[in-house]
């Protein structure tokens, strides 16, 4: 089995590089501007008191600002505190408390300012407290007393903490007390025993309280609760008491559910916008009640709701105001039930809409500043200038203040100052600084010159034009030193001056210009760009099956780029290949000497350059050798008496005793370790070492209480594992390592869900394991937000502009310390719908089926978002030629990535169809772009809905159709073919009429008498002819005939019975209601013999003397073949047929603009046939068949006056004859073809089916017909004149109002054929 990759180092440096791109100008640092706070300390700073306090306040600035501090509203003079130092070029202060300060001395609100000669920065409000770990207050502890199947419950009452501590239940020996459905923590810290049970029987409950802080555990006393059961209870009764006393405790008696908290029926909850919201209920009862949540008129939030502590405890993660209710908690067991109803209100501290950015100005220019938030209750507004209410700071005429929003115009140098914009409720409050910065400076370009991007082919390129200036800079891209501006489609210029080429080909290649101008000037950049070709394994590894101790070579030759070097990797199961001289790596091939079973496995070649990667796998499976005589080898037996020596924090040494290796000498020895603190049960690779060693050094890992296994290795296979060793506990440590697979999606337009996979069991090196996600925005100099979490893998952070790239890192820590500090990853924030719709929709039709749109790309920002693709949607408005309005069933194509052409298929021909499209991104589709029109044009169309024939007479037929369920367009006419059938099946001359569009039916008068026709009909547009429906009906001879309707369209065939006459009327049929159409060719008939058919037509029209006939296997998509008609004769010998084939044929007329007839379709017959209906059109065989057939009629009139009842005779040998399923005779009750019989041979006569008792025929019942006596058909004559034929006995005539009887024609008609 093999399997390919190819990564694109390109396509993972376009993410990195879209990630750094932002829309604002960065103020290059030499240039004058205000201050901008980089970094300060979290508003709610609680501090270790034993540490010395820092509290961090950073900024930039061009001249370097200055910094000073208030505490508590008034000026901090840092001078006149010994304690307090500021450090150089800084704003952060250092107290000195492990020096004889106290941290309690320094609480309070502290704010910092940087204040340069441009204006003044200030930092949040930073309230510093020092962290409380209070010592347990006494208090006198009495045992508790329960009896068992009560309830009960143990209160820890923690010391109140800064922050609060977190709470857990142990005994003496400090393992955790077990918890289950029946017992369980609450949120308060208390245990809660729905029922006791004579197990919880202990003296040793203690509750601890861990203040993280100062890494201090605190213990309460601990409690003893003593269960009775009822069995104790009962046996110390009785022996206190006599034997006639009555005595006895009641037993356990089972009790419905009683809450244990909340109490009551209803309480409320208020929690904050963006946190975690907490609900929970515990009861009590006998058996241990089930808890179940609910949220009243609507559903709990997916993805976001979480059940915790036995489902007790209800959690709700980054609550938003929606997520207000009532939410019920019912406690069941099979005694009833219980609820609480507590009412939850989500208010929302201050969070950004949109936050002010910094503004750069030119003088003269104008601008705003806008601070836009929100909260629950809505946030208050106010503005600062230069760390001072705007109102008493000195007046600017070029600013004003509508809200919030300030608004500059015109602006002056002097106008440059920075704004603080405050939201503020009673939940918190956000404070922003944004700068307004008048500067006039030329354009400068940041991007170093002539600098070298690299892309493969078919990829992405991103070249870079970093600039500033004041005004903004407009930028254009060239190719090449004087090349041409650069626009069109195959290019996205983006705002911050880069230039993106989406698919980069050779002839991207070259040099690019960059030119940055505005009212001040200009300045250029050039820049080169390089496409190479991808690499490219051409010839891949492939799957091996090998015999154990064989040898197997897997090949990977690659193709590159001439002047990138790659380098080959060969992995074994996606890792290093073993340290075995075994393996062979060549420059184009890896080869395995002396295989083994180890060797088993997934074998993986990559092959990696500068730009990109590509690998290919194949899979090596080992097969057992042949098996000799030889010595029995079999797996090693385990090792023994393992010990460990030389106990140290980080180290052991293991040594083991090899166990007996069974005539195959022992390969290796693995190591395997369990960590009975975390993972008990679970054995882990540790290590493994050669099989002639038996001691060995392993690392340790802190906080793990390790056990080590040996397991030996020879070629046959692996041991059992040995006994374990004894255990050896490692002490804590600091975490080594920090969470991976960091990542930063937005869930919503305003957040940012910041997640990680946390450590793993022994990974925390420790207890207490937390985590410090630290985040801020790329590129904009913001100071990093941190806060610490729990032992969780996921944090979302509220309030973030949409869809900006973020700096994002987490570090693992414990109640030891901090992990190395962590590598940033870059996130994005959440995505929001698009804005705008794409433009200059187009549609060009193709055909009356397909259409092609276009339309213009979105511009990126817009977007908002990843770009996923466009979605066009289409509907039919009405048919064209119905006029008709139907029910709108809207269909949705969607075209991935930047495209911006699509086909619409499945088009109904002319009809009105409307079209919008929309953009999609990650979070959702965009407006539409509005409705496009268009319409398709006609088609060819359906067939008639139906064709009836109706009003049989003896020389007429009533047509009548229904038009197209699908016109597809205007109808011009129908064209209706028809031709008669004879007896024995065989096509008559075709007949063809072209019939207005507006007519519905037609009467055919002259039709011959007694014969079945077979009709062909269909519609027309100007396009062409649709489909086609056939039907069949027969005239009728005379008043005595009994008929029975025809079948409607689409319905199958069904015979018309009718009487026959001895003579057939050749009287020419007239049509009606039918206008000639000129020229035109019709009436094409075939006589279609076993090797060749004669074709015969009609030609009404100018004189011409050039016709052609052209024919093929129908069905077929050979080209026609084509023969030259001599002269201007009207028929034409086919030669060289094939017997037994369909065949379709057309005259045409050479010179008429390609005029020719409608298609027509024969079938050449087999041989046999193929004679008969060469001798029966010869004149004197008809009249020598007459005279015969007069002999047999009158011996079969003495025959069959002599019989008492009728025989039956199968038919359907000679019907099987005929190719033509339609003209098979059909059983009258269920439609399936049959024989003929003679059913109804037992009734009594009846009057004209057969002669009187006296033998004598009536003159009424036809003297030389044979209708009246059998049914003979098809009869024959062999070339000695002898008659062939087939008979049975005649079916009874019914009366006319009874049911129809099948009879065939006479012989006469038998053996009449069309000339």
């Amino acid at each position: 089995m093999m399997k390919k990759k190819s990564i694109s180092a390109s396509k993972a440096s376009l993410v990195l590089f879209l990630c750094q791109m932002i829309s604002a100008l960065d103020v290059p640092l030499d240039l004058l501007q205000p201050p901008t706070i980089t970094q300060q300390s979290p508003k709610d700073y609680i501090v270790d008191p034993r540490e010395n306090i820092v509290i961090q306040c950073e900024a930039k600035g061009k001249p370097p600002p200055s910094f000073s501090w208030t505490r508590n509203g008034t000026h901090f003079d840092i001078d006149k505190d010994a304690q307090v130092t500021m450090k150089p070029n800084s704003g952060t202060l250092v107290i000195n408390i492990m020096n004889g300060g106290k941290a309690e001395a320094y609480e309070g609100v502290y704010q910092c300012t940087a204040r340069n000669e441009r204006g003044a920065a200030i930092s949040n409000n930073i309230v510093i407290r020092p962290s409380r770990s209070p010592l347990w207050t006494k208090e006198k502890l009495e045992p508790n007393q329960v009896r068992e199947g009560d309830s009960l419950v143990l209160h820890c009452r923690p010391p109140v903490g800064l922050p609060p501590p977190i709470i857990f239940w142990m005994d003496n020996a400090f393992q955790r007390l077990p918890q289950s459905e029946r017992v369980s923590q609450g949120l308060n810290g208390d245990l809660y025993f729905s029922n006791v049970q004579p197990e919880d029987t202990r003296e040793d409950y203690i509750c601890y309280a861990r203040f993280n802080h100062t890494q201090t555990i605190q213990q309460k006393q601990p409690i003893s609760v003593k269960v009775f059961s009822m069995d104790s209870l009962n046996d110390t009764i009785a022996a206190n008491l006599s034997d006639t006393d009555i005595y006895g405790a009641k037993p356990v008696t089972e009790r419905q559910p009683v809450l244990l908290t909340p109490t009551g029926s209803t309480s409320t909850k208020v929690e904050l916008r963006g946190n975690v919201l907490l609900l929970e209920c515990i009861a009590a009862g006998l058996p241990t009640p089930v808890i179940r949540w609910i949220k009243e008129g609507g559903e709990l939030p997916a993805n976001r709701t979480f059940f915790e502590n036995f489902k007790k405890t209800l959690k709700i993660i980054d609550v938003s105001e929606a997520d207000s209710g009532n939410y019920k908690c019912i406690a069941r067991n099979i005694l009833g039930s219980a609820h609480h109803v507590i009412s939850v209100t989500v208010k929302a501290a201050p969070y950004w809409i949109t936050a002010p950015r910094n503004l750069v100005l030119s003088p003269g220019e104008d601008g705003t500043l806008i601070c836009r938030a929100n909260g629950n209750p809505k946030p208050n507004i106010s503005w600062l200038a230069n760390g001072v209410p705007i109102a008493i700071a000195p007046e600017d005429p070029s600013r004003k203040v509508d809200g919030d929003t300030i608004i500059f115009s015109h602006v002056q140098e002097r106008s440059s100052a920075v704004y603080q914009c405050n939201a503020s409720n009673e939940y918190g409050y956000l404070l922003a600084n944004a700068f307004v910065n008048v500067l006039a400076e030329p354009p400068r370009i940041l991007t170093p010159a002539n600098k070298l991007y690299q892309v493969i082919a078919d990829s992405p390129a991103l070249l870079d034009c970093a600039y500033f200036g004041s005004p903004k800079p407009e930028i254009e891209w060239f190719k090449g030193v004087k090349g041409s501006i650069l626009r069109g489609s195959e290019y996205v210029f983006h705002d911050n001056g880069t230039l993106e080429i989406p698919v980069a080909q050779k002839d991207s290649t070259g040099t690019y210009t960059c030119v940055a101008r505005n009212e001040l000037g200009k300045i250029q950049n050039e820049v080169q760009l390089e496409v190479k070709d991808p690499t490219m394994i051409i010839k891949q590894p492939e799957y091996k099956v090998i015999q154990r101790y064989g040898q197997v070579s897997f090949e990977c030759i690659i193709k590159h780029d001439s002047t990138l070097l790659p380098t080959v990797i060969w992995l074994k199961d996606n890792d290093e290949l073993p340290d075995d001289e075994r393996f062979l790596v060549g420059k184009d091939n890896l080869t395995i000497m002396n295989v083994t079973d180890k060797d088993d496995g997934t074998y993986t070649c990559i092959v990696n350059t500068t730009l990109d990667s590509v690998s290919a796998s194949a899979v090596l499976t080992v097969v057992a050798a042949p098996p000799t005589p030889a010595i029995i080898y079999a797996r090693p037996n385990p090792p023994f008496d393992l010990e460990l020596t030389g106990q140290l924090e980080r180290s052991v040494e293991l040594s083991w005793i090899p166990g007996d290796e069974n005539n195959s000498p022992i390969t290796n020895f693995v190591i395997e370790y369990e960590d009975g603190l975390h993972e008990s049960g679970v054995w882990h690779y540790q290590t493994e070492v050669p099989g002639t060693q038996t001691t060995v050094q392993l690392k340790l890992s802190p906080y793990v209480n390790y056990s080590f296994r040996v397991i030996a290795v020879n070629e046959i296979g692996r041991s059992q594992p040995s006994e374990p060793s004894e255990q050896y506990l490692t002490k804590s440590a600091n975490p080594d390592e920090n969470p991976s697979n960091v990542q930063g999606i937005g869930s919503e337009p305003d957040n940012l869900v910041i997640t990680w996979e946390s450590l793993k069991g022994f990974q925390s090196n420790g207890p207490g394991l937390q985590y410090k996600v630290s985040w801020r925005q790329k590129d904009v100099d913001d100071e990093w937000t941190s806060v610490i979490v729990a032992n969780v893998s996921k944090y979302i952070v509220s309030g973030t502009p949409t869809f900006v790239p973020y700096e994002i890192k987490v570090q693992a820590l414990n109640d030891l310390g901090y992990a190395p500090e962590p590598s940033e990853v870059i996130g994005h924030s959440g995505e929001d719908l698009p804005m705008v719709a794409p433009g200059n929709v187009q549609v060009h039709v193709i055909n009356s089926t397909l259409a092609k749109v276009h339309w213009d790309p979105v511009p990126l920002k817009t977007v908002r978002g990843h770009l996923q693709g466009y979605k066009v949607y289409y509907w039919k408005v009405q048919s064209l030629s119905r006029r008709s309005r139907r029910h709108v069933e809207k269909k949705i194509l969607t075209f991935r990535g930047n495209k911006t052409f699509g086909m619409l298929p499945g088009l109904e021909p002319y009809s009105s169809y409307k079209l919008n499209v929309r953009v999609v991104n990650g979070k959702g589709e965009g407006p539409a772009s509005p409705d496009k029109v268009f319409k398709t044009p006609e088609g060819v169309p359906s067939s008639p809905s139906f064709l009836k024939i109706t009003n049989p007479t003896l020389d007429s037929l009533t047509l009548e159709w229904g038009s197209p369920t699908h016109p597809n367009g205007v109808l011009t006419s129908y064209i209706l073919k028809f031709q008669p059938i004879n007896n024995t099946h065989e096509l008559g001359p075709l007949v063809e009429i072209r019939i207005p569009a507006n007519e519905s039916s037609l009467i055919l008068k002259n039709l011959n008498y007694s014969t079945r026709y077979k009709f062909y009909f269909n519609a027309q547009t100007s396009v062409g002819s649709g489909s086609q429906i056939t039907e069949e009906a027969v005239t009728i001879m005379d008043e005595a005939g009994i008929l029975r309707p025809a079948v409607g369209a689409g319905k199958g065939y069904s015979e018309t019975l009718f009487a026959t006459s001895p003579v057939m009327h050749t009287v020419r049929p007239t049509f009606y209601k039918v206008q000639p159409l000129y020229p035109r060719i019709r009436n094409v008939t075939t006589a279609a013999a076993e090797t060749y058919a004669n074709i015969s037509w009609e030609y009404e029209g100018p004189d011409h003397a050039n016709f052609y006939v052209e024919y093929g296997v129908a069905g077929s998509k050979e080209d026609w073949k084509k023969e030259i008609v001599n002269g201007s004769r009207s028929f034409f010998v086919l030669k060289g047929l094939t017997p037994g084939t369909a065949y379709k044929v057309r005259v045409g007329a050479e010179g008429l603009s390609g005029f020719r007839s409608s298609e027509d379709v024969f079938e050449t017959g087999p041989a046999m046939a193929s004679r008969q209906v060469d001798i029966a059109t010869q004149g004197w065989f008809i009249g020598l068949m007459c005279a015969v057939a007069l002999l047999i009629l009158i011996l079969l009139i003495v025959c069959f006056i002599r019989r008492n009842k009728g025989g039956k005779y199968p038919v359907k040998e000679k019907e099987d004859a005929h190719a033509d399923p339609e003209i098979q005779p059909m059983k009258e009750d269920d439609g399936t073809f049959g024989e003929y019989s003679d059913a109804e041979d037992h009734k009594p006569l009846k009057k004209g089916s057969r002669t009187p008792s006296d033998r004598t025929v009536k003159k009424e019942d036809s003297d030389d017909s044979l209708v009246d006596y059998g049914e003979g058909v098809n009869g024959q004559f062999n070339e000695d004149g002898s008659f062939i034929g087939q008979y049975s006995g005649k079916k009874e005539k019914e009366p006319a109002e009874g049911n129809e009887s099948s009879e065939a024609p006479s012989p006469v008609n038998a053996m009449n054929s069309f000339v």
